[in-house]
Protein backbone atom coordinates (compact mmCIF):
# COMPACT_ATOMS: atom_id res chain seq x y z
CA UNK A 1 0.00 0.00 0.00
CA UNK A 2 1.37 3.39 -1.04
CA UNK A 3 0.90 6.34 1.26
CA UNK A 4 -0.05 9.83 0.15
CA UNK A 5 2.32 12.22 1.92
CA UNK A 6 2.26 15.99 2.12
CA UNK A 7 3.89 18.62 4.35
CA UNK A 8 2.13 21.72 5.62
CA UNK A 9 3.26 24.92 7.31
CA UNK A 10 1.51 25.44 10.62
CA UNK A 11 -0.36 28.70 11.12
CA UNK A 12 1.37 31.07 13.54
CA UNK A 13 -0.02 30.74 17.06
CA UNK A 14 -2.13 27.73 16.09
CA UNK A 15 -2.13 24.86 18.59
CA UNK A 16 -2.16 22.21 15.89
CA UNK A 17 -0.81 19.49 18.18
CA UNK A 18 -3.66 19.87 20.65
CA UNK A 19 -6.25 19.99 17.88
CA UNK A 20 -4.76 16.86 16.31
CA UNK A 21 -5.06 15.05 19.64
CA UNK A 22 -8.69 16.14 19.98
CA UNK A 23 -9.40 15.06 16.39
CA UNK A 24 -7.89 11.62 17.05
CA UNK A 25 -9.99 11.03 20.18
CA UNK A 26 -12.94 9.74 18.13
CA UNK A 27 -10.98 6.84 16.62
CA UNK A 28 -11.32 3.40 18.25
CA UNK A 29 -7.62 2.67 17.63
CA UNK A 30 -5.15 5.50 18.07
CA UNK A 31 -1.68 6.24 19.40
CA UNK A 32 -0.40 9.71 20.36
CA UNK A 33 3.29 10.13 21.25
CA UNK A 34 4.45 13.46 22.66
CA UNK A 35 8.07 14.48 23.33
CA UNK A 36 6.90 17.72 24.97
CA UNK A 37 9.71 19.73 23.41
CA UNK A 38 12.56 17.54 24.65
CA UNK A 39 15.32 17.19 22.07
CA UNK A 40 18.85 15.84 22.01
CA UNK A 41 19.82 13.22 24.58
CA UNK A 42 16.25 12.46 25.63
CA UNK A 43 13.08 12.83 23.62
CA UNK A 44 11.86 11.53 20.29
CA UNK A 45 12.80 12.33 16.72
CA UNK A 46 9.58 14.34 16.46
CA UNK A 47 7.88 16.74 18.81
CA UNK A 48 4.78 14.62 18.29
CA UNK A 49 3.70 11.53 16.37
CA UNK A 50 0.07 10.58 15.91
CA UNK A 51 -1.41 7.44 14.34
CA UNK A 52 -5.11 6.70 13.91
CA UNK A 53 -7.27 3.99 12.36
CA UNK A 54 -6.23 0.39 11.78
CA UNK A 55 -5.81 -0.53 8.11
CA UNK A 56 -4.48 -3.83 9.47
CA UNK A 57 -3.47 -5.00 12.92
CA UNK A 58 -2.13 -7.80 15.07
CA UNK A 59 -3.78 -8.37 18.46
CA UNK A 60 -2.66 -11.31 20.61
CA UNK A 61 -4.24 -12.46 23.86
CA UNK A 62 -1.52 -15.01 24.71
CA UNK A 63 2.17 -14.34 25.24
CA UNK A 64 3.84 -17.41 23.78
CA UNK A 65 4.89 -16.93 20.16
CA UNK A 66 4.09 -13.22 20.28
CA UNK A 67 7.50 -11.96 19.18
CA UNK A 68 7.60 -14.32 16.19
CA UNK A 69 4.13 -13.15 15.17
CA UNK A 70 5.18 -9.51 15.46
CA UNK A 71 8.30 -10.22 13.42
CA UNK A 72 6.16 -11.63 10.59
CA UNK A 73 3.81 -8.63 10.79
CA UNK A 74 6.70 -6.15 10.54
CA UNK A 75 8.20 -8.01 7.56
CA UNK A 76 4.86 -8.22 5.79
CA UNK A 77 3.87 -4.55 6.14
CA UNK A 78 7.20 -2.67 5.91
CA UNK A 79 5.29 0.48 6.86
CA UNK A 80 4.61 2.68 9.85
CA UNK A 81 3.46 0.40 12.69
CA UNK A 82 2.40 1.63 16.13
CA UNK A 83 1.73 -0.54 19.14
CA UNK A 84 2.65 -1.90 22.52
CA UNK A 85 4.19 -4.89 24.26
CA UNK A 86 2.92 -5.80 27.72
CA UNK A 87 5.39 -6.67 30.46
CA UNK A 88 3.97 -10.19 30.46
CA UNK A 89 5.64 -10.99 27.13
CA UNK A 90 8.46 -11.96 29.48
CA UNK A 91 6.70 -15.33 29.32
CA UNK A 92 7.54 -15.55 25.60
CA UNK A 93 11.16 -14.59 26.25
CA UNK A 94 11.46 -17.06 29.15
CA UNK A 95 8.79 -19.80 28.75
CA UNK A 96 9.23 -21.02 32.34
CA UNK A 97 7.77 -17.72 33.60
CA UNK A 98 4.05 -17.11 34.12
CA UNK A 99 1.63 -14.28 34.97
CA UNK A 100 -1.22 -15.32 37.26
CA UNK A 101 -1.93 -12.24 39.37
CA UNK A 102 -5.11 -10.16 39.29
CA UNK A 103 -5.73 -8.24 36.03
CA UNK A 104 -8.50 -5.65 36.20
CA UNK A 105 -7.67 -3.90 32.92
CA UNK A 106 -7.36 -6.75 30.42
CA UNK A 107 -5.17 -5.24 27.70
CA UNK A 108 -4.28 -7.94 25.13
CA UNK A 109 -0.70 -9.16 25.44
CA UNK A 110 0.40 -7.40 22.26
CA UNK A 111 -1.17 -4.99 19.80
CA UNK A 112 0.30 -3.31 16.71
CA UNK A 113 -1.55 -1.57 13.92
CA UNK A 114 -0.79 -0.20 10.47
CA UNK A 115 -2.40 3.24 10.70
CA UNK A 116 -4.71 4.70 8.13
CA UNK A 117 -3.14 8.08 8.94
CA UNK A 118 0.26 9.00 10.43
CA UNK A 119 0.98 12.61 11.41
CA UNK A 120 4.45 13.96 12.19
CA UNK A 121 4.35 17.29 14.03
CA UNK A 122 7.19 19.72 14.69
CA UNK A 123 7.09 23.29 15.98
CA UNK A 124 6.53 24.82 12.53
CA UNK A 125 5.42 22.07 10.15
CA UNK A 126 3.41 18.88 10.00
CA UNK A 127 3.73 15.98 7.59
CA UNK A 128 0.69 13.78 6.98
CA UNK A 129 0.93 10.25 5.56
CA UNK A 130 -2.41 8.73 4.54
CA UNK A 131 -3.38 5.44 2.93
CA UNK A 132 -6.63 6.75 1.43
CA UNK A 133 -7.87 10.20 2.39
CA UNK A 134 -6.22 13.33 1.00
CA UNK A 135 -3.56 14.72 3.40
CA UNK A 136 -4.90 18.20 2.67
CA UNK A 137 -8.40 17.16 3.70
CA UNK A 138 -7.05 15.71 6.96
CA UNK A 139 -5.02 18.87 7.64
CA UNK A 140 -8.08 21.05 7.10
CA UNK A 141 -10.24 18.86 9.35
CA UNK A 142 -7.72 19.13 12.18
CA UNK A 143 -7.36 22.90 11.80
CA UNK A 144 -11.13 23.22 12.13
CA UNK A 145 -11.39 20.87 15.11
CA UNK A 146 -12.96 22.47 18.16
CA UNK A 147 -11.32 22.12 21.60
CA UNK A 148 -12.76 19.23 23.58
CA UNK A 149 -13.85 19.59 27.19
CA UNK A 150 -14.63 16.91 29.73
CA UNK A 151 -18.29 15.93 29.62
CA UNK A 152 -18.28 13.74 32.71
CA UNK A 153 -19.62 15.13 35.97
CA UNK A 154 -19.73 12.11 38.26
CA UNK A 155 -18.89 11.24 41.83
CA UNK A 156 -16.24 8.54 41.50
CA UNK A 157 -15.20 5.92 44.00
CA UNK A 158 -12.06 6.56 46.02
CA UNK A 159 -8.64 5.24 45.05
CA UNK A 160 -7.50 2.20 47.02
CA UNK A 161 -4.16 0.48 47.46
CA UNK A 162 -3.85 -3.21 46.57
CA UNK A 163 -1.07 -3.61 49.18
CA UNK A 164 -1.33 -2.02 52.63
CA UNK A 165 1.57 0.09 53.83
CA UNK A 166 2.49 -2.49 56.48
CA UNK A 167 2.42 -5.33 53.94
CA UNK A 168 4.56 -3.26 51.58
CA UNK A 169 7.17 -2.68 54.31
CA UNK A 170 7.18 -6.38 55.24
CA UNK A 171 7.65 -7.38 51.60
CA UNK A 172 10.60 -5.03 51.13
CA UNK A 173 12.17 -6.63 54.20
CA UNK A 174 11.61 -10.09 52.68
CA UNK A 175 13.17 -9.02 49.37
CA UNK A 176 16.21 -7.77 51.29
CA UNK A 177 16.56 -11.27 52.75
CA UNK A 178 16.62 -12.70 49.20
CA UNK A 179 19.44 -10.28 48.42
CA UNK A 180 21.30 -11.26 51.59
CA UNK A 181 21.05 -14.94 50.57
CA UNK A 182 22.43 -14.13 47.12
CA UNK A 183 19.24 -14.94 45.16
CA UNK A 184 19.29 -11.49 43.52
CA UNK A 185 21.22 -8.22 43.70
CA UNK A 186 18.32 -5.88 43.00
CA UNK A 187 14.59 -6.22 42.32
CA UNK A 188 11.93 -3.81 41.08
CA UNK A 189 8.89 -4.08 43.35
CA UNK A 190 5.59 -2.37 42.44
CA UNK A 191 2.19 -1.81 44.00
CA UNK A 192 -1.18 -1.00 42.46
CA UNK A 193 -3.59 1.84 43.24
CA UNK A 194 -7.05 1.22 41.80
CA UNK A 195 -10.70 2.22 41.72
CA UNK A 196 -13.81 0.29 40.70
CA UNK A 197 -16.94 1.81 39.17
CA UNK A 198 -14.85 4.78 38.02
CA UNK A 199 -16.04 6.95 35.13
CA UNK A 200 -13.11 8.60 33.35
CA UNK A 201 -12.86 10.98 30.42
CA UNK A 202 -9.59 9.51 29.19
CA UNK A 203 -8.59 12.23 26.67
CA UNK A 204 -9.32 15.04 29.13
CA UNK A 205 -7.42 13.27 31.92
CA UNK A 206 -4.45 12.69 29.63
CA UNK A 207 -4.36 16.38 28.75
CA UNK A 208 -4.13 17.17 32.49
CA UNK A 209 -1.50 14.48 33.13
CA UNK A 210 0.60 15.54 30.15
CA UNK A 211 0.38 19.19 31.11
CA UNK A 212 1.46 18.35 34.64
CA UNK A 213 4.34 16.03 33.76
CA UNK A 214 5.54 17.31 30.34
CA UNK A 215 7.53 14.07 30.02
CA UNK A 216 9.62 13.21 26.93
CA UNK A 217 7.96 9.83 26.28
CA UNK A 218 4.33 10.63 26.99
CA UNK A 219 1.66 8.64 25.17
CA UNK A 220 -2.08 8.22 24.89
CA UNK A 221 -3.09 4.83 23.50
CA UNK A 222 -6.62 3.71 22.78
CA UNK A 223 -7.61 0.18 21.87
CA UNK A 224 -11.42 0.23 21.74
CA UNK A 225 -12.58 0.47 25.36
CA UNK A 226 -9.11 0.27 26.93
CA UNK A 227 -6.88 3.29 27.45
CA UNK A 228 -3.29 4.07 28.41
CA UNK A 229 -2.50 7.56 29.73
CA UNK A 230 1.28 7.69 30.05
CA UNK A 231 3.65 10.43 31.27
CA UNK A 232 6.89 8.44 31.04
CA UNK A 233 10.34 10.04 31.27
CA UNK A 234 12.12 6.83 30.19
CA UNK A 235 13.19 5.36 26.87
CA UNK A 236 13.46 1.58 26.62
CA UNK A 237 15.12 1.07 23.26
CA UNK A 238 15.67 3.02 20.05
CA UNK A 239 17.09 1.92 16.69
CA UNK A 240 18.42 4.44 14.18
CA UNK A 241 20.17 2.75 11.26
CA UNK A 242 22.38 0.19 12.95
CA UNK A 243 22.64 2.05 16.26
CA UNK A 244 20.78 0.73 19.31
CA UNK A 245 20.25 3.08 22.25
CA UNK A 246 18.83 2.40 25.72
CA UNK A 247 18.42 4.92 28.56
CA UNK A 248 17.60 3.23 31.86
CA UNK A 249 16.45 5.31 34.83
CA UNK A 250 17.35 4.41 38.38
CA UNK A 251 17.33 7.17 40.98
CA UNK A 252 14.50 9.61 41.76
CA UNK A 253 14.49 12.82 43.79
CA UNK A 254 11.70 15.34 44.32
CA UNK A 255 11.97 18.89 42.95
CA UNK A 256 12.63 21.76 45.35
CA UNK A 257 10.46 24.78 46.01
CA UNK A 258 13.28 27.24 45.27
CA UNK A 259 16.23 27.38 42.88
CA UNK A 260 18.61 26.83 45.78
CA UNK A 261 16.69 23.81 47.08
CA UNK A 262 16.55 22.41 43.53
CA UNK A 263 20.34 22.64 43.22
CA UNK A 264 20.86 20.95 46.60
CA UNK A 265 18.47 18.10 45.79
CA UNK A 266 20.10 17.58 42.38
CA UNK A 267 23.49 17.14 44.05
CA UNK A 268 21.97 14.88 46.71
CA UNK A 269 20.68 12.54 43.99
CA UNK A 270 23.93 12.61 42.06
CA UNK A 271 25.98 11.72 45.14
CA UNK A 272 23.58 9.15 46.65
CA UNK A 273 25.49 5.85 47.05
CA UNK A 274 22.24 3.85 46.95
CA UNK A 275 20.95 5.47 43.76
CA UNK A 276 24.33 5.21 42.03
CA UNK A 277 24.53 1.55 43.02
CA UNK A 278 21.04 0.85 41.63
CA UNK A 279 21.85 2.69 38.43
CA UNK A 280 25.14 0.99 37.71
CA UNK A 281 23.65 -2.48 38.32
CA UNK A 282 20.98 -1.81 35.67
CA UNK A 283 23.53 -0.29 33.31
CA UNK A 284 25.51 -3.53 33.51
CA UNK A 285 22.34 -5.51 32.81
CA UNK A 286 21.48 -3.31 29.80
CA UNK A 287 25.03 -3.65 28.47
CA UNK A 288 24.62 -7.42 28.57
CA UNK A 289 21.19 -7.23 26.90
CA UNK A 290 22.49 -5.05 24.05
CA UNK A 291 25.58 -7.22 23.64
CA UNK A 292 23.28 -10.10 22.61
CA UNK A 293 22.37 -8.18 19.44
CA UNK A 294 25.33 -5.86 18.82
CA UNK A 295 28.71 -6.18 17.17
CA UNK A 296 31.36 -7.42 19.61
CA UNK A 297 33.09 -4.54 21.36
CA UNK A 298 30.61 -1.90 20.17
CA UNK A 299 28.51 -1.61 23.33
CA UNK A 300 29.45 1.45 25.34
CA UNK A 301 28.13 3.65 28.13
CA UNK A 302 27.75 7.08 26.55
CA UNK A 303 26.69 8.72 29.81
CA UNK A 304 26.69 7.41 33.37
CA UNK A 305 24.64 9.06 36.13
CA UNK A 306 23.19 11.93 34.11
CA UNK A 307 20.86 14.02 36.29
CA UNK A 308 17.83 15.23 34.31
CA UNK A 309 15.24 17.71 35.48
CA UNK A 310 11.52 17.13 34.94
CA UNK A 311 8.46 19.03 36.14
CA UNK A 312 8.07 17.12 39.41
CA UNK A 313 11.27 15.10 39.93
CA UNK A 314 14.96 14.74 39.13
CA UNK A 315 15.97 11.42 37.54
CA UNK A 316 19.32 9.64 37.32
CA UNK A 317 19.59 8.47 33.69
CA UNK A 318 22.38 6.58 31.94
CA UNK A 319 22.77 6.06 28.20
CA UNK A 320 24.00 2.77 26.69
CA UNK A 321 24.49 2.17 22.97
CA UNK A 322 25.81 -0.39 20.53
CA UNK A 323 26.04 -1.22 16.82
CA UNK A 324 23.42 -3.76 15.78
CA UNK A 325 24.71 -6.79 13.90
CA UNK A 326 23.54 -6.68 10.28
CA UNK A 327 21.83 -10.08 10.48
CA UNK A 328 19.75 -9.25 13.61
CA UNK A 329 16.10 -8.46 12.93
CA UNK A 330 14.76 -5.31 14.68
CA UNK A 331 12.14 -7.37 16.54
CA UNK A 332 14.84 -9.78 17.74
CA UNK A 333 16.82 -6.82 19.11
CA UNK A 334 13.77 -5.85 21.17
CA UNK A 335 13.12 -9.44 22.24
CA UNK A 336 16.69 -9.90 23.48
CA UNK A 337 16.46 -6.80 25.68
CA UNK A 338 12.90 -7.37 26.92
CA UNK A 339 11.62 -6.68 29.52
CA UNK A 340 13.71 -3.62 30.35
CA UNK A 341 16.17 -4.10 33.18
CA UNK A 342 15.04 -0.98 35.02
CA UNK A 343 11.68 -2.66 35.68
CA UNK A 344 12.94 -6.13 36.55
CA UNK A 345 16.23 -6.39 38.46
CA UNK A 346 19.36 -8.50 38.45
CA UNK A 347 19.70 -11.32 37.68
CA UNK A 348 16.73 -10.63 35.43
CA UNK A 349 14.95 -14.02 35.30
CA UNK A 350 15.14 -14.71 39.04
CA UNK A 351 13.96 -11.16 39.73
CA UNK A 352 10.93 -11.70 37.49
CA UNK A 353 10.08 -14.92 39.32
CA UNK A 354 10.12 -13.04 42.64
CA UNK A 355 8.14 -10.13 41.17
CA UNK A 356 5.39 -12.61 40.28
CA UNK A 357 5.56 -14.06 43.79
CA UNK A 358 5.42 -10.85 45.81
CA UNK A 359 3.37 -8.42 43.70
CA UNK A 360 -0.43 -8.68 43.89
CA UNK A 361 -1.37 -7.31 40.45
CA UNK A 362 -0.56 -8.48 36.94
CA UNK A 363 1.52 -5.72 35.40
CA UNK A 364 0.05 -5.96 31.92
CA UNK A 365 0.86 -2.81 29.97
CA UNK A 366 2.43 -1.18 33.04
CA UNK A 367 6.23 -1.56 32.73
CA UNK A 368 5.71 -2.75 29.17
CA UNK A 369 6.42 -0.45 26.23
CA UNK A 370 4.67 1.71 23.63
CA UNK A 371 6.24 2.92 20.42
CA UNK A 372 6.53 2.54 16.68
CA UNK A 373 8.40 1.09 13.72
CA UNK A 374 9.20 3.21 10.67
CA UNK A 375 8.98 1.91 7.07
CA UNK A 376 12.80 1.72 7.11
CA UNK A 377 12.82 -0.67 10.09
CA UNK A 378 13.91 1.85 12.72
CA UNK A 379 11.99 2.02 16.00
CA UNK A 380 11.61 3.91 19.27
CA UNK A 381 9.92 2.55 22.41
CA UNK A 382 9.35 3.99 25.87
CA UNK A 383 8.96 2.40 29.31
CA UNK A 384 5.35 2.52 30.49
CA UNK A 385 5.63 4.12 33.91
CA UNK A 386 3.87 7.12 35.53
CA UNK A 387 0.76 5.85 33.76
CA UNK A 388 -2.98 5.42 34.26
CA UNK A 389 -4.71 2.37 32.74
CA UNK A 390 -8.46 2.34 32.25
CA UNK A 391 -11.03 -0.23 31.16
CA UNK A 392 -14.08 1.82 30.14
CA UNK A 393 -16.36 -1.20 29.74
CA UNK A 394 -15.76 -2.44 33.29
CA UNK A 395 -15.07 1.08 34.67
CA UNK A 396 -11.88 -0.16 36.32
CA UNK A 397 -9.01 2.28 36.80
CA UNK A 398 -5.47 1.32 37.78
CA UNK A 399 -1.99 2.74 38.14
CA UNK A 400 1.14 1.24 39.62
CA UNK A 401 4.32 2.62 41.12
CA UNK A 402 7.47 1.00 42.41
CA UNK A 403 11.21 1.17 42.77
CA UNK A 404 14.40 -0.81 42.90
CA UNK A 405 15.00 -2.71 46.13
CA UNK A 406 18.64 -3.27 47.10
CA UNK A 407 20.08 -4.48 50.40
CA UNK A 408 20.59 -0.89 51.57
CA UNK A 409 16.93 -0.05 50.95
CA UNK A 410 15.00 1.44 53.87
CA UNK A 411 11.41 0.13 53.55
CA UNK A 412 9.80 3.37 54.75
CA UNK A 413 11.82 5.44 52.25
CA UNK A 414 10.97 3.03 49.43
CA UNK A 415 7.28 3.49 50.23
CA UNK A 416 7.67 7.26 50.16
CA UNK A 417 9.40 7.00 46.76
CA UNK A 418 6.39 5.07 45.42
CA UNK A 419 4.10 7.88 46.52
CA UNK A 420 6.42 10.47 44.96
CA UNK A 421 6.29 8.67 41.61
CA UNK A 422 2.51 8.33 41.86
CA UNK A 423 1.79 11.96 42.80
CA UNK A 424 1.05 13.04 39.21
CA UNK A 425 -1.65 10.38 38.84
CA UNK A 426 -3.18 11.25 42.22
CA UNK A 427 -3.28 14.96 41.30
CA UNK A 428 -5.25 14.48 38.10
CA UNK A 429 -7.66 11.92 39.59
CA UNK A 430 -8.50 13.40 42.99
Amino acid sequence: MTRLSEQFQLPSGHDFKQRAFDWAASFDVACYLDSNGYQGVIGGEHDCLLAVGAASQICLTTEHGAFDSLKSFVDEKQDWLFGYLTYDLKNDVEPRLASNNLDGIGFPALHFFQPEVVIEISSETTKIHSLQESPLSIFQSICKALPQNSKLETQNSKLLSRISRSDYLDTVHTIRQHILRGDIYEMNFCQEFFAENYQLDAPATFRKLNSLGKAPFSSHYRLNDRYLLCASPERFLKKTGQKLLSQPIKGTMRRGRTTEEDAALRQQLLKSPKDRSENVMIVDLVRNDLARSCRAGSVQVEELFGVYQFEQVFQLISTVSGELETDVHPVDAIRRAFPMGSMTGAPKVRSMELIELYEKTKRGLYSGTVGYFTPQGDFDFNVVIRSILYNAADRYLSFQAGGAIVFDSVPELEYEECLLKAQGMFKVLI
